[in-house]
């Protein structure tokens, strides 16, 4: 049975509108980006995170301005905006909104939303499913000044968070401080947008159940589908990338993490012709490679993030994979620009 691959990022045609407005052209960002320049013509674009986050690189680049991300919302039109998106600002209160884009994100990007709600805080971070890349700082921007604009418009009140943390350094602007008007942290260990639990209760004066009784069920039967059609071996490969520096990864952690049984689990990876240890091999193959293209990252490192107890467990088991040892590999393919290149499922 042949699945859709479910590392895909939605660029509806209404992006491309709004960096054209502030002077960027599409085609030169994806250009830039070493993407088809005819990628934002016709409808709704689909590219791999890898991609998605070479066009916010690519916009960072072109545009020259730290607060690019920033402008890109205030420029941005609700009612422009995909159903999945729309839906949060017709909801209750802000937090009714902040759930519902959390429920919803995956019909746009491969991308988890995390809440954490203490002493008066609520912290709000992402999780890219299908990369082990930091997310560009415009992406960061672009998310976290979305969240805010939503209690904002919402709310019809100019919030301010209780902080927001970003883990690249201060470009000593004072535009972000001015523009979410809270402390910054720079230089942070993660990227949180930390807003005040007051305002979550906030009512939103444009609360339509009637449209919300619409949209909700044809969402979540597409959120389904999307689920459905998702390959498990690619669900079980995910968690076991995130949890692979932690240990040898059990089949009841899989599990339970994508909330299965261990016994329906097991069954749909037998039915897609694998076995939970395959898939376990196919994970640190990928992930192996994913991290020895960054000519940063340390041999040592590397073999702490797959699992393994010491790097020369970690080369035995890569020149079993390919054939040569992870220092050859890294020679011959970073150099390679596949960073950029279309995937040819794509086409």
């Amino acid at each position: 049975m042949r699945h859709e691959p479910a590392d895909r990022c939605k660029v509806p045609p209404a992006f491309w509108r709004t960096i054209e407005h502030l002077g960027l052209p599409p085609a030169a960002v994806l250009r830039q980006a070493r993407l088809p320049g005819t990628l934002h013509i016709g409808g709704q674009a689909l590219v791999t995170t890898a991609q998605y986050f070479a066009m916010w690189r690519a916009l960072e680049e072109l545009s020259g301005d730290p607060t690019v991300g920033l402008r890109l919302i205030e420029a941005a039109d609700t009612a422009a905006y995909p159903p999945s998106v729309l839906i949060a600002f017709h909801a209750r209160d802000y937090r009714d909104g902040l759930s519902r884009i959390a429920r919803f994100k995956r019909l746009c990007s491969p991308e988890q939303l995390h809440f954490a709600e203490t002493d008066g805080g609520f912290a709000i971070t992402t999780e890219w499913l299908y990369t082990t890349e930091g997310e560009p700082g415009i992406a960061t921007d672009v998310a976290f000044a979305s969240f805010l604009e939503l209690g904002r418009r919402g709310t019809g009140r100019h919030l301010t968070p209780l902080r927001v943390d970003f883990t690249r350094p201060d470009p000593k602007t004072g535009d972000h401080a001015a523009w979410f008007g809270c402390e910054i942290r720079w230089g942070a260990a993660r990227n949180a947008l930390i807003l005040r639990s007051e305002d979550l209760d906030r009512p939103f004066p444009g609360h339509n159940p009637e449209l919300l009784e619409i949209l909700t069920p044809a969402l979540a039967t597409a959120l389904g589908e999307l689920q459905a059609r998702s390959s498990i071996g690619e669900q079980v490969k995910v968690v076991l990338k995130r949890s692979l520096a932690s240990g040898r990864p059990e089949l009841a952690d899989v599990a339970r993490d994508l909330g299965l049984s261990e016994r329906t689990l097991q069954r749909r990876i037998t039915e897609e012709g694998k076995t939970f240890r395959d898939l376990l091999v196919e994970a640190r193959q990928e992930l192996g490679r994913r991290l020895l293209a960054d000519p940063a990252a340390e041999m040592e490192e590397i073999a702490c993030l797959l699992g393994y107890q010491d790097t020369s467990s970690f080369y035995r088991a890569f020149r079993d994979w390919e054939g040569v040892t992870p220092n050859r590999w890294r020679e011959i393919n970073t150099a390679s620009p596949s960073r950029g290149d279309l995937d040819p499922a794509l086409h």
